[in-house]
Parts: structure tokens; C-alpha cells; sequence
């Protein structure tokens, strides 16, 4: 089957996408056509966003030895008449959602309709709702289930930083063995499934299981710090800084009653203690539950925002 990959993790990269790499080969190895578009940088928790008007450029990569930061990038394609046969993926300065918007309608059109849009595998997990709601992974996902294309959502739950390559190859085995399953069973109500397949030992012998996404909600106040406005700090430092923990007012009034305003900046620093706090209390049957108890998790999605039951009809004032 034709598989269009994109992710929100951009290209292959030790320190901040070290799983595309070696997913984008078993999908290869196991017969697969895999055409490849992706953000050029880092995008996660971004969701389904694109950015109104600005210009989407692309740039061309190609990859290097698995595991190692060798792949290059260039500004323009290969020729159709060069003798280099090197495989060349498609990198966007946008997001995932743009990515898989011109993977399936702009790129790749010589290799036949896409059959199934894969979103990862993502850099941690993306379970439960406080994770899967600001998902760029997920975000990748429903784009292409909203172009009526099947899509799935691809994460690795890592739980330590040291990524042993062996265990790598054995998530992808596993991935690329559930994937063809759900295609060939794929269920008509589903739009998307957003699979996390944790990153453990023998994992190609872990049971594999329908699960429901845990609704659960931040209690720790805002998931910002304050910062010196001077201080911003390097983006993909501050993204590092995040994902290690995954791993783990002011003012007053004046005279005149308008506000005062101190001039601050601020970093985003979620406190992830609620989302694994409410893992624990959970019942079992939800995706944090597989994944914390080691196992693989599949979550059916619809492409929506599900409404309240029991509240219809005239709202009178």
C-alpha cells in the first residue's frame, strides 16, 4: 500500500525525532510505498493548526545511516534525469496538518493514491486528553482524516532518554504489524486511531488493546512561568527541557481604575504530575492505563468535537 508519513517531530534527528527514521524503513522492508512530508523543525503540541497566509516553502532531505545525524538538506529536488538514486523526502516550514494537506493533494501524485496517512511515531506519548487535544502528531492525523483519507496517529512512550536502537526496531516491527492489521479491518465508524506503543523490552509480545481516551483536565494552575523579560531562553532548549519531564497575579489600580500592567514574558511549563496523577486514579480500559501498564494501546476517533447529549433544542433568556 501507498503510505504518506508525516509527524510534528520533524527530520530525523537524535535529540528531537529519533524514531521516524527507522519506522519510515520497516514500513519499507515490509513491501510498503512510503512517501515522506514533514514540518522542517520542530512543531509539537501545535494540534490541527496551519498558518493563515503565510507562504509554505520546501525543502528537500535526504536521509542519512539510521541513528546517525547524517542526512542532508537541500533547497531543490532531484532532477528527474540525475543518476543519484537517493531516496529524497519533502521538509515544510509549517505543521503536521499542512504537511499531510500537500503530501496527499500537491506531493508524490507519480506514485499512485494514498492509502493510509501515518502521523509519527511522535517523541512520547500522546495519551489521555490534556496530551492529545494540543497534539501535533494527532493534529497530522485528522487533517488527513478530514480529507476523508484513513489516518493514524503513531506515538512512542518512552520512559527513559537512553533510546536503545534494538528497542526502536521492535516498536516499529510492532507498529507496522498493527497498522496492517487495522487495514485490513478497519472498522467504517472509525475516522483516525491514535495508537501508542510503549518503548520497552519484548514489546512485539505485549498485548495489544481497544482503549478510550482518558478525559482528565490541568489542577495545578497555569502552565506558565513567569521570566525575565530579557531572558527568552533558545526555543528548542525549552522544548528539551519539556520533554524531560514527560520522561518524569501581579498589578493593581491606578486612579482611574484601569489595570497595571508589569511587563513580563512568559515560558510554557506544564506540570505533567496531572496528567500521570490522574493515570493512576483511573480505572483500567483507557489509553494511559495500557501504556502505563506496558501495553499497546489503540484508541478509535471520530474527526470531532463531540457534543453533550441532552442539551438541544431553543435556549430562552
Amino acid at each position: 500500500m501507498h503510505v504518506l508519513v508525516t509527524n510534528d517531530d520533524g527530520p530525523p534527528s537524535n535529540q528531537s525525532s529519533p524514531y521516524i527514521h527507522s519506522f519510515v524503513k520497516t514500513l519499507q522492508a515490509a513491501g510498503h510505498t512510503v512517501s515522506v512530508v514533514l514540518p522542517h523543525q520542530q512543531r509539537s503540541w501545535i494540534g490541527k493548526a496551519h498558518f493563515a497566509a503565510q507562504v509554505v516553502k520546501p525543502t528537500y532531505f535526504r536521509p542519512g545511516t539510521l541513528h546517525q545525524d547524517d542526512g542532508t538538506t537541500h533547497a531543490k529536488p532531484l532532477q528527474s534525469d540525475s543518476t543519484d538514486n537517493s531516496e529524497e523526502w519533502v521538509l515544510v516550514n509549517s505543521t503536521p496538518a499542512t504537511a499531510a494537506q500537500l503530501g496527499l493533494f500537491h506531493f508524490f501524485q507519480d506514485r499512485g493514491p494514498v492509502d493510509l496517512v501515518v502521523s509519527g511515531p511522535n517523541y512520547g506519548r500522546n495519551t489521555t486528553s490534556l496530551f492529545s487535544l494540543s497534539s501535533g502528531t494527532i493534529g497530522g492525523a485528522l487533517e488527513a482524516a478530514v480529507c476523508r483519507k484513513r489516518a493514524i496517529a503513531l506515538s512512542y512512550a518512552f520512559f527513559s532518554r537512553n533510546h536503545d536502537p534494538d528497542i526502536i526496531a521492535g516498536a516499529s516491527r510492532m507498529s507496522v504489524k498493527l497498522i496492517e492489521h487495522l487495514m485490513r479491518d478497519w472498522d467504517d465508524g472509525v475516522d483516525l486511531y491514535s495508537i501508542n506503543v510503549p518503548l520497552i523490552e519484548a514489546v512485539e509480545g505485549k498485548k495489544v488493546m481497544y482503549t478510550y481516551a482518558l478525559q482528565n483536565y490541568w489542577k495545578s494552575g497555569s502552565s506558565f512561568t513567569e521570566v525575565d523579560a530579557e531572558d527568552d531562553g533558545d526555543p528548542e532548549e525549552r522544548e528539551a527541557e519539556i520533554r524531560e519531564q514527560e520522561g518524569q497575579s501581579e498589578g493593581g489600580v491606578n486612579k482611574e481604575k484601569h489595570a497595571q500592567h508589569k511587563h513580563r514574558h512568559f515560558k510554557w511549563t506544564p506540570n505533567f504530575a496531572d496528567v500521570y496523577q490522574s493515570v493512576e486514579s483511573s480505572e483500567t480500559g483507557n489509553d494511559g492505563w495500557a501504556v502505563k501498564e506496558g501495553l499497546v494501546s489503540v484508541t478509535p476517533l471520530k474527526a470531532n468535537f463531540m457534543h453533550v447529549q441532552g442539551l438541544q433544542g431553543e435556549l430562552k433568556l
